[in-house]
C-alpha cells in the first residue's frame, strides 16, 4: 500500500478505453506473457528492451524505410546506436494525422489575440519557410537558430527545419545577449529566425537592438528570417515571412539516419558553457510517441496544452501531442497575467482536455487562494500535468479540493537531457498524494546507494541503468563523448546518473525530493552555476561566489548567492542591486537569487573543486559530518559560517 492520501482512482471505463491498457492486452497476446498489471508490463519492456523498442513501431504505424533487424549496436552506455540502417523523418510523422481542415494550433497571446489554425494553413507556412530554406542552399545537417515567441510561426518554422533535415535550436526572448551566444555560438547556425518584439506582463519588448547585436556576433549565420506576423516594424536585418515565394509543391520530407540529429537543447553544468545536448529524430519519435499515448493517454482530436516558452524543453514536448491525432494549445505571455488564475480561464474557455503547467504554478495558485473550480467549467479537462520540479503533497491537495475533484494528476520528471519523464503518469493506477505514478515504459530506473546497491523504499540516486532511445546521441563538439561521460556516468560507470534524490515507494510509486547534484532549478527551470558565475567575473568586487537552491519540503525554493569580496568591500545595497542587474542581463530573471551574503571564504576541496552539493546538503539541514570530510578540504574552517546559517534557515 501507498503511504500517501488515496486521491483518485480510474473508473473500469477509463482503464479499458486507454492505450495502456490496449497495449498490455496485445504483448500479453502477441509475446505470450502474462503481464498482469503495470509494474509487470514495465518489468516487461526493460527486460526485453530491443523487443519493445522495435514493436513499437509497429504499434504506432511509423513511416520509414530500411532493415530493422538490427535493433540496437553496442552494449554499454553510453557507446550505443539505435536503429543503424533505419531511415525516417521525425516531421512526416509528426503531422501523419494532419487533415486541411482539421485545426493544429490554437494559439492565444498575452495581448488577447487568440486563432485558430488549420493544417493546411500550418502546413503552407511551413513549406514555404521551406521553400526559402532551399533557396538559401541549405543542407540536411545545417543548423538553424532561433530567439521566437510561442507562436504559430515559431511552429511552422520547426516543421520546415526537421523536414528538411536540418537541425533546430531555439532560445526564449527573455535570454540575455550573453546567455544566447552562449548557446548558438557553439552549434554555428547558417540561420537566424527572429521577431521584432514580444509581450511579458502587460509590457511589450522591442528586440530590435537584441537581433542586431545577435546577428552581428554568430559569425556563421549568412540569412536571417524576420517571422513577425503582418508587416514587421524593423526588416532591416534579414527578410520576413510576407516576402516569402509560395511553395507549390507542399512541405516535402527528407529521411534522414534514425540517429541523425533533429534539434539541440541547452542544460548548464558547474563548469564550462552549456551542454548543447543533441537528439535524434528516431530518438524523440519513438519516445514522444511512447509517453503521450501510454502515460499521458492523448486521445485523436483532443486539445493539449502545456505553458511554456520555446527556450525550455516542454515546447518540444508539447509539440508531439500531434503525434497522437491531438490539436494543441500554445501560449505566449505570463502566466500569471493579469491574473494569477489567466490559465484556468483559457483552459475553460478552449476546453483543454489536458493541462500542462509547472509545480511553481500550481503552488503559487494555492498561495494565492485560487478556486478554479468555483470560477471556471474545467468539465473538459481530463488531466492535469505537474513538472519542473516536485509538486509536494500539499501541491495534490490543492488540485484536488480547488481545481477539480474528479480529475487524473499526472506528476512527472525528466529534463531537457532526455526531453521527456523518466517517471510519470500511469492511467491504469491510483493517485496518491504526494508520489509521482510509475516508471515509465522502457526506462529501467532504480534508487542506488553510493556504492552501487538498489535501494526499496529508501532515498537514494536515481539511476537508469538501461540505454534508452531518447538519450543525446551527443554533446556538440564532444565527439569522444568526454563531457558527457562527465556529466552522467561519472559516478556510476555505464549507468546514467540523473542528479535527482529519489524513493520508490512500496507500491512502486517515486518521491522525488530536489536535486542530489548542485544544478538549480528556479521555477522550474534548470540552470547551470557556471552560468552564474560567469556574469559574475564581470563584476570586479566579487573575488569568488557560490549559489545553491535549497528546495524545501513545502515546494517552495531558496536560492542564496554567497560573495567573497575584495579586502574592505562592503556589500551594500548598491552593489546586490548591480548584481542581479548584471545576471538579469546576461541571462534571465530567473538566475537572480533570492538574497546575496557576503562570506569570507569560499569552501573548496583538495583538488580545487568548489563545494556546491556538501554546502547545499548543510543547508538543507543535514548532518556536517555526512556531508563534509574535512580531511579532503582546502580550507575547512570556511565551512563554519555555512552551518551557523543552516541553523538560521530551519
Amino acid at each position: 500500500m501507498s503511504e500517501g492520501k488515496l486521491l483518485w482512482s480510474p473508473s473500469e471505463k477509463i482503464v479499458q478505453e486507454s492505450e495502456l491498457e490496449r497495449y498490455r492486452h496485445y504483448v500479453n497476446s502477441k509475446y505470450a506473457v502474462s503481464a498482469n498489471d503495470y509494474k509487470e508490463l514495465w518489468q516487461w519492456s526493460i527486460d526485453n528492451k530491443e523487443i519493445f523498442w522495435n514493436d513499437l513501431i509497429d504499434w504506432f504505424g511509423l513511416v520509414y524505410e530500411g532493415d530493422r533487424n538490427s535493433v540496437l549496436v553496442g552494449k554499454k552506455m553510453p557507446n550505443y546506436n539505435w536503429f543503424p540502417n533505419v531511415n525516417l523523418n521525425f516531421a512526416e510523422n509528426l503531422t501523419r494525422y494532419a487533415e486541411d481542415s482539421k485545426i493544429a494550433i490554437i494559439s492565444v497571446e498575452e495581448s488577447g489575440l487568440k486563432k485558430s489554425y488549420t493544417w493546411k494553413e500550418l502546413l503552407t507556412l511551413a513549406a514555404n519557410i521551406q521553400l526559402q530554406f532551399d533557396d538559401w542552399g541549405l543542407q540536411p545537417g545545417d543548423r538553424v537558430c532561433g530567439v521566437l515567441p510561442n507562436a504559430y510561426e515559431t511552429s511552422a518554422a520547426f516543421l520546415a527545419a526537421a523536414a528538411s533535415g536540418l537541425i533546430w535550436s531555439c532560445c526564449s526572448p527573455d535570454f540575455g545577449i550573453e546567455s544566447i551566444i552562449d548557446r548558438f555560438e557553439q552549434i554555428s547556425p547558417k540561420v537566424y529566425l527572429y521577431v521584432d518584439s514580444y509581450n511579458y506582463g502587460g509590457k511589450v519588448f522591442d528586440l530590435h537592438d537584441k537581433n542586431q547585436q545577435l546577428i552581428a556576433k554568430l559569425k556563421s549565420v549568412s540569412n536571417a528570417l524576420n517571422l513577425s506576423s503582418g508587416i514587421p516594424k524593423n526588416n532591416d536585418l534579414g527578410i520576413c515571412i510576407e516576402q516569402l515565394n509560395s511553395s507549390n509543391t507542399g512541405l516535402t520530407y527528407k529521411r534522414v539516419n534514425f540517429s541523425s540529429p533533429l534539434w539541440v537543447l541547452y542544460s548548464s553544468g558547474t563548469t564550462g558553457a552549456p551542454k548543447a545536448i543533441t537528439h535524434s529524430h528516431g530518438g524523440v519519435l519513438l519516445e514522444l510517441n511512447k509517453y503521450h499515448a501510454f502515460h499521458n493517454d492523448v486521445k485523436k482530436d483532443e486539445l493539449f496544452f502545456w505553458y511554456t516558452t520555446t527556450g525550455w524543453m516542454m515546447w518540444n514536448f508539447l509539440h508531439g501531442a500531434w503525434l497522437r491525432g491531438a490539436a494543441i494549445l500554445i501560449y505566449d505571455g505570463s502566466p500569471a497575467y493579469p491574473e494569477v488564475d489567466f490559465l484556468w480561464k483559457l483552459a475553460a474557455e478552449t476546453k483543454v482536455n489536458h493541462f500542462g503547467t509547472s509545480a511553481p504554478y500550481i503552488l503559487a495558485n494555492k498561495k494565492a487562494d485560487i478556486d478554479p473550480k468555483a470560477n471556471y467549467d474545467l468539465s473538459n479537462l481530463r488531466s492535469i500535468g505537474s513538472t519542473g520540479s516536485p509538486l509536494p503533497p500539499e501541491g495534490f491537495d490543492y488540485v484536488y479540493e480547488k481545481i477539480k475533484d474528479d480529475i487524473w494528476l499526472t506528476s512527472m520528471s525528466g529534463g531537457t537531457d532526455v526531453c521527456t519523464a523518466f517517471v510519470g503518469g500511469c492511467i491504469v493506477r491510483p493517485v496518491y498524494e504526494g508520489e509521482i505514478q510509475c516508471r515509465a515504459l522502457g526506462c529501467a530506473l532504480y534508487c542506488l546507494d553510493e556504492d552501487g546497491n538498489k535501494l526499496e523504499n529508501e532515498e537514494g540516486e536515481m539511476v537508469i541503468t538501461e540505454p534508452m532511445p531518447c538519450m543525446p546521441i551527443y554533446f556538440w563538439n564532444d565527439e569522444e563523448k568526454v563531457r558527457y561521460n562527465e556529466s552522467y556516468f561519472e559516478m556510476y560507470d555505464g549507468l546514467w546518473r540523473h542528479g535527482d534524490w529519489i524513493r520508490i515507494t512500496q507500491d512502486d510509486g517515486v518521491v522525488i525530493y530536489g536535486r542530489s547534484d548542485a544544478t538549480l532549478n528556479k521555477q522550474g527551470i534548470r540552470i547551470g552555476t557556471s552560468e552564474i558565475y560567469r556574469s559574475l567575473d564581470h563584476i570586479k568586487e566579487i573575488v569568488d561566489s557560490l549559489i545553491v537552491n535549497i528546495e524545501k519540503k513545502d515546494g517552495d525554493h531558496f536560492m542564496p548567492l554567497f560573495v567573497m569580496l575584495k579586502e574592505g568591500i562592503i556589500l551594500d545595497d548598491i552593489l546586490k542591486k548591480r548584481i542581479k542587474s548584471q545576471l538579469r542581463s546576461d541571462y534571465s530573471p530567473r538566475h537572480v537569487p533570492d538574497e546575496i551574503i557576503q562570506v569570507a571564504d569560499i569552501p573548496y576541496t583538495l583538488s580545487g573543486k568548489k563545494m556546491e552539493t556538501p554546502i547545499k546538503k548543510i543547508l538543507m539541514g543535514r548532518p556536517v559530518e555526512k556531508c563534509v570530510n574535512a580531511d579532503t578540504m582546502r580550507n575547512p574552517t570556511s565551512i563554519n559560517y555555512f552551518v551557523e546559517f543552516a541553523k538560521e534557515i530551519n
